[in-house]
C-alpha cells in the first residue's frame, strides 16, 4: 500500500512586517509546514504502522530551500519525499489551485498510490481547492474536510467522516484509490524525535522538474495573477484610557454601567 501526501511550506508574518512589492520582506517571516497538511502527514504515518507493508511518500512544490521545511515531513515519518521545482516556476507570481494540481498529478501519477492525502487548505493561500482539484485530474473518488477516517483495506473503501456547514457530520463511503481533503483536529500530530530527524537526513528526497515530469511551461500558465499586496486598513471603536488606575477606574464603571442598562 502507498500514500500519497501533499505538503506545503508556507510562511508566517511577524506582528510588524513591511511589504516589499508583491511579497514582505524577509526579515519579518519564517517558514514552517503547513498546519493541514501535519494532520494529514499525521493520519497517513498512523495508516504506515497499522499497516507494515505501507510507504509513505510526500510531494511538495518548491525551491531547493524549502528542503529543511520537507526534512520535517520525512523526520516525522513519511519514507521519502519528490520535491517538484523548475526555473519555469519561479517566474510564476502565483500558482492557482488547478496549476498545482497539474504538478502533483504528474508525480501521483508516476507513484500509483492507493489514497493520496492533503490538507483541507494552506495558511498562506487558503484557496481550499488544490486537493479536490488533483481528484478531478487523477479521476479518483474524493472526500473532502475529512475529520475521522477508517480504512478497510481489504475491501479496498475509506469510510470518512466529513465536517459540514453547521455542525453537520456526513458518514460516507470512499472506494479507493481516492483522494480525501484532511481537517484539522482528526489528530495530534506527532513532533519529530531526535532519531526521525537524523533518519530524515538520509532519507530519499528526489527533486523533479517539468521536463521530469513530462509537462512544459503551458502547463503552469494560470488564469490568475496577483496584483497588488497591501495590509488592510483597520477600523476600530476600541477606547483607550490613560493614566493611574485610581484615575480610570470611575471612567472604565461609567462604559460598564452603560453597556448593563
Amino acid at each position: 500500500m502507498k500514500i500519497l501526501v501533499t505538503v506545503k511550506e508556507v510562511t508566517a508574518v511577524d506582528d510588524e512586517f513591511e511589504i516589499d512589492g508583491l511579497t514582505i520582506d524577509d526579515r519579518y517571516v519564517t517558514a514552517d509546514l503547513n498546519e493541514w497538511d501535519e494532520y494529514a502527514l499525521e493520519e497517513a504515518v498512523q495508516l504506515s504502522e497499522a499497516n507494515d507493508d505501507a510507504e509513505v511518500v510526500t510531494v511538495t512544490i518548491g525551491p531547493s530551500d524549502t528542503a529543511e521545511t520537507i526534512r520535517q515531513a520525512l523526520a516525522k515519518g513519511a519514507d521519502r519525499a519528490v520535491r517538484i521545482w523548475d526555473d519555469a516556476l519561479a517566474e510564476v507570481g502565483l500558482l492557482d489551485p488547478a496549476t498545482k494540481a497539474t504538478l502533483l498529478a504528474a508525480v501521483a501519477r508516476e507513484e500509483d498510490p492507493d489514497l493520496v492525502l492533503t490538507g483541507v487548505q494552506s495558511a498562506d493561500d487558503s484557496f481550499g481547492a488544490t486537493g479536490v482539484a488533483l481528484a478531478d485530474k487523477l479521476g479518483m473518488e474524493w472526500a473532502a474536510v475529512v475529520n475521522a477516517l477508517d480504512l478497510d483495506t481489504d475491501d479496498g473503501t475509506a469510510h470518512v467522516h466529513r465536517e459540514l456547514e453547521g455542525g453537520v457530520e456526513e458518514l460516507t463511503d470512499v472506494e479507493l484509490p481516492a483522494v480525501l481533503t484532511v481537517q484539522t483536529g482528526i489528530n495530534d500530530p506527532r513532533y519529530a524525535s531526535l532519531r526521525g530527524i537524523r533518519q530524515a537526513q538520509s532519507k530519499e528526497l528526489a527533486a523533479k522538474s517539468l521536463d521530469d515530469l513530462g509537462l512544459d511551461v503551458a502547463a503552469i500558465e494560470s488564469p490568475l495573477e496577483q496584483t497588488s499586496l497591501y495590509e488592510p486598513e483597520t477600523e476600530s471603536e476600541t477606547t483607550v484610557y490613560e493614566g493611574s488606575a485610581e484615575e480610570t477606574a470611575g471612567e472604565l464603571a461609567t462604559v460598564l454601567r452603560e453597556v448593563d442598562q
